[in-house]
């Protein structure tokens, strides 16, 4: 990229060359171009390029912080990386490609052809993100990350995304169909049938990474962890999308194609306390969405109070919180501190974590009692709060069977909705507990 001081941001350039060598000229000002227009020269920007070779496998990734047109949506200015941050980049792209080529080497192969374009951006700790578009095939937006093993799962993720954009070119996979209806483990709200398509295949990959991780005994405790989360996640949409009317013909053998691979490896073996933490996180996430993106039918919220109200035994019978539509709107902010945590944790990692309280970090050390006493009393400041709801419902049900950790963790809506309701009605509301046990007398467990 041509420099010239004091230009404006949109104006005209003229480009040329004489004897294999050229020019870019603007307002009397001549830029010559380096012999490697990669490299950098007087008022010129080249993109760098970081290369890596592991065996056979070579892998070759521009670096593009200028491209006004590397980002999703608008063109960007320059944002040129320092020389610090592109050594840590050179670093773990070199880790990421080591990983990959020795526990994927299949996907080692054919990456190089689908992956060519990094969008460098800062590092944000606990919330590292990725993105690409079909309409930029090759190209992906990538946070700075923690190790080369964190940007071997961002490469893959977004390399899957590539494949499918690309495909989606090609063959259609499901009928137009934009309403945002669909739970999926790695957002926070719901989503279109286009975008969960995406996730499960972009999370597919990234669960055949950890798994190869996982059985060569590499990072171990991360590694299992990562395994067991993914696939369980990863599962349980393709299982909302296998029987979606929205699929195509093309679509359903997708999908199909997928569950052949990802179906058996929900029956590998991992340590019990992966699989147990795993469980713990997915049920965080989704009793967090619940509680955030549905709302109960007031019809619904009203018997429930009035049943209380009357000193009934147990809420009415015809209690079906399953069939409540998703909406886009959150009530109430996310936290996912309490995950942080347990990550840090398989991680062996030390950071301080934004958000995280008293609470959180007893129960992701297994003090599931003092957590349960924190939570309440956050409860009691704050009955309304998501992540002490949640966070009451994982601390009780980490303790054993409990009716009123049922009803937070599978109807966390219906208990803050009647809750909402009893304390404008009742001179003296109940404790969210007392009245998450009686709402879980009828919840399956």
């Amino acid at each position: 990229m041509a420099r010239f001081p004091a230009a404006p941001a949109f104006s005209v350039a003229t480009v040329h060359g004489t004897q294999g060598r050229y020019f870019v000229s603007h307002n009397g000002i001549e830029v010559p171009l380096p012999i490697s227009p990669g490299s950098d020269g007087p008022g010129w920007w080249g993109i760098r390029q970081v290369r890596s070779q592991v065996g056979s496998h070579r892998f070759s990734l521009w670096l593009d912080d200028l491209d006004p047109y590397r980002g999703l949506y608008e063109p960007i200015p320059p944002e040129r990386s320092p020389d610090r941050e592109l050594d840590d980049w050179r670093r773990l792209i070199d880790e990421a490609c080591r990983l990959i080529a020795d526990h994927l080497p299949e996907l080692a192969r054919i990456m190089p052809m689908g992956l060519v374009s990094l969008v460098p951006k800062p590092q944000v700790l606990f919330g590292n993100r990725s993105a690409s578009t079909g309409e930029a095939f090759g190209s992906a937006v990538v946070g700075l990350p923690s190790d080369g093993a964190a940007l071997a799962d961002l490469l893959i993720h977004e390399f899957q995304h590539i494949v499918l954009g690309g495909l989606l070119h090609l063959v259609e996979l499901y009928e137009p169909d934009s309403r945002e209806r669909i739970y999926v483990a790695w957002r926070d709200d719901p989503r279109p049938l286009s975008g969960a398509l995406q996730g499960v295949y972009a999370f597919f990959g990234v669960t055949a990474f950890w798994r190869a991780l996982a059985g060569a005994g590499v990072m171990p405790h991360r590694s299992a962890f990562e395994f067991a989360y993914w696939r369980r996640q990863t599962w349980y949409t393709l299982g909302l999308l296998r029987t979606d009317a929205k699929l195509t013909t093309a679509g359903r053998r997708f999908v199909e194609g997928i569950a052949e691979r990802l179906g058996p490896w929900q029956e590998e073996p991992v340590p019990a306390e992966a699989n147990e933490l795993a469980a713990a996180v997915a049920q965080d996430h989704f009793a967090g969405w619940r509680v955030r993106h549905l709302r109960p039918k007031p019809a619904a919220v009203g018997e429930v109070a009035e049943a209380w109200l009357n000193g009934r035994a147990k809420p009415p019978v015809t209690l079906d919180p399953t069939d409540l539509p998703p909406t886009p709107v959150p009530d109430g902010s996310w936290s996912h501190a309490r995950t942080d945590l347990i990550r840090l944790a398989v991680c062996d990692g030390k950071r301080a974590v934004p958000e995280a309280t008293g609470a959180d970090f007893a129960y992701a050390r297994g003090d599931f009692a003092k957590a349960a006493d924190d939570y309440r009393a956050e409860l009691s400041e704050d009955p309304d709060r998501p992540t002490s709801l949640v966070g009451l419902g994982l601390a009780l049900s980490a303790r054993g069977p409990h009716p009123a950790a049922r009803a937070l963790l599978h109807c966390p809506e219906l208990v803050r909705a009647v809750h909402r309701q009893l304390r404008t009605l009742a001179p003296s509301p109940p404790s969210v507990e007392r009245l998450a046990a009686w709402i879980g007398q009828v919840v399956p467990g």
